[in-house]
This record gives C-alpha cells, structure tokens and sequence, in this order.
C-alpha cells in the first residue's frame, strides 16, 4: 500500500535565512547601482578633456623623444661618413708607406724601422723608433700621421658606439610615450563610448560650433605686434584655423600645439625649437600685460601647451584631440608667462 504521508516543509528558521539572503541581495544590487551609476554627458566630458590634458603632457614627452631621436641619428651618420673618410685616408698612409718598404727592399732590403711597422704590433713603433738611427724624417712624418689617424679612428668609432646605445634607448622612450599617448585617448574614446550615439553626436557639435565661432569672426582688437616676425608667424598659423589636432603632427595639414607654433614661424623663416618646453626659453620671457600679438603664449605649469596671443585676450593654438586650430579665450587655460621671439 502506498504512503499517503505529507511532504516534509521547510523550517521556519530556513525560509528566514533564504528570505534574508534574496533581500540583501537586492540590497547590494540596489547599493552598486547607486554607488556606480551611468556617469552624466558633463561628468564624461570632464573625464575626456581630463585625459586629453594628460594625453597632450604625453605628446610633448613624446615629441622630446623623438627630437633626441632624429637629432643622434643625424650625429651617428655624420660620425660613421667622417669613420669611413678616415678609413680611406688611412689605408691611403698605409698604402705610402708600404710603397717606401718595396722600394727599400729593391734597393737592398727593408730597413729595422719600417720592419718594426709592419710587425704585428706597429702602434708600438713611435715608443721604440727613438733607438733607430735609420729612420728617415719622411718615414717619421709617415707614421706619425698613421698614429694619429688611427686614434682619432678609434675615438669616433667608439663615440658613434655610445650614441648607438644612447639611440637605442630613445627609442625605447619613444616607444613607451607613444604608448602612454596612445592608451590616454583610448581611455577617453572608452569613456565616449558610454554616452548614447545622441549624446556624442551632441558633444560632437559643440565642439564644432566652438571651433566655427572662434574663427575668423573673433574680436582681436587692434593692438601692434611688438615683434615683426612673430607677426609673420601668427599670420602664417591663422591660415591654418580649422586643422585638426593630432599628436605629434607638424603640419602643414595638422599640428599639435608646439608643432603649430614651430610651423608657423619656420614659415616666416624662423628657427624655434620643437617642444613647448623648449619654446619657453626660446625668446624673453613676459608678463600677461606685456603680451602683443605674435608672442607665444606658455599654459599649465609644466609648460606643456603653447599657442600664439592673437590680441584681445585671444589665443591661436591647436587645443586638443578632436579640435582643430582655433581663437580661444587666455582665460580658459592656466597662464604661465608668454615668449617674445
């Protein structure tokens, strides 16, 4: 006969225990939620620009690496032509002087000097050739210039081997600032990717109405440049409004910001040198109310953003990625001091 008995429930203490788990684990849902909620289109826009700020730091650092890079490359080719010249006219000396030891030989044999040169040690010669009487001041002279070749050879071989270390590293520099630039704006293109295709797009056109409104149109006043040729500079960067932004770019279709400004001023024929940093020793230093137009302005106090005072408080720069070359108020960075070039 079957059991008819009735299932075993759940004890009181059980369904308690379940219950109060299901209800703190809504309430942690419920605390994650608020503690780690969809950041606002403001709070996004903070982060990028943030980032941008932090990506451009990078660029300069970038920039520096790559100036050191290109500059041990020119010294290390000059260095390997100047090792190669040298060879030539070295074996052209040894070439000399064994053509003086064939005719020795024809003439009667080779005299001790000139053996104790040919031996396996010649460097040796000149310490021991004062005991030779039958060195010749022909033969002297020969050796001399034999000597002294190969250790100026020596020296620039060994000069070009350090700086073929000293490029290897920059390049490993360069590397890891590329990197950092690199992981900076993906950082902020993850943020962006957060926002609704509505947001971005709304994002995208303030910034496009910011870069439209500051061009041409904007009031620079009618102050006189203090210096002809960062007049001609800033003259050549206003051609330039509407550029894009890009790192490590210098020009002529897009710039960073020190870029912009060496650019602009080797177009008027004026030689700056290519981080911001640099730039800011580049001429004398002034005070925000010594400022004309054509004078480079210094922001943050690293001193990794440049841009030209275009007058009326106005600056002319390549601002940040997803910018182009634009007028932007002085205000709206921190001002440093400016540059007169």
């Amino acid at each position: 006969m079957a059991s008819h008995r009735r299932p075993k429930q759940p004890s009181r203490t059980r369904v308690t225990v379940l219950t109060a788990t299901a209800a703190a684990a809504v309430a942690l849902t419920s605390q994650a939620a608020q503690a780690d909620p969809k950041p606002s289109k403001k709070d996004v826009k903070a982060k990028v620009d943030k980032l941008y700020e932090e990506a451009e730091k990078a660029t300069e650092k970038y920039n520096g690496a790559k100036e050191q890079q290109d500059k041990l490359e020119d010294e290390i080719s000059d260095l390997q032509d100047k090792v190669a010249r040298g060879q030539d006219e070295l074996n052209e000396l040894r070439s000399g002087i064994g053509s003086l030891a064939s005719a020795q030989y024809r003439s009667g044999g080779i005299d001790p000097s000139v053996q104790l040169f040919l031996s396996s040690d010649p460097d040796s010669y000149l310490d021991k050739a004062s005991s030779l009487d039958q060195l010749t001041s022909r033969q002297a002279d020969a050796l001399k210039k034999i000597q002294s070749k190969q250790r100026t050879l020596a020296q620039q071989r060994s000069e070009a081997s350090g700086k073929l270390k000293d490029l290897e590293d920059t390049r490993e520099e360069l590397g890891e600032k590329k990197k950092e630039v690199q992981g900076k704006l993906a950082e902020a293109q993850k943020l962006l990717n957060t926002l609704s295709e509505k947001e971005r797009a709304a994002m995208a056109a303030a910034e496009e109405r910011a870069s439209r409104a500051a061009g041409d149109r904007a009031d620079l006043g009618d102050e006189a440049p203090a210096s002809g040729r960062g007049a001609a500079a800033l003259n050549i960067a206003k051609s330039k409004i509407g550029s894009p932004y890009v790192y490590g770019a210098t020009g002529p279709s897009s710039f960073d910001c020190s870029g912009l400004t060496q650019w602009s001023f080797a177009q008027a024929g004026v030689s700056i040198p290519r981080i911001s940093q640099d730039q800011a020793n580049a001429g004398t230093r002034l005070g925000r109310s010594e400022l004309k137009p054509g004078d480079l302005v210094i922001f943050y106090g690293d001193l990794h953003h440049v841009g030209f005072y275009a007058g009326n408080g106005q600056i002319l720069h390549a601002p940040k990625p997803g910018a182009a070359v634009r007028y932007e108020s002085i205000n709206n960075m921190p001002f440093q001091f400016g540059v007169r070039i």
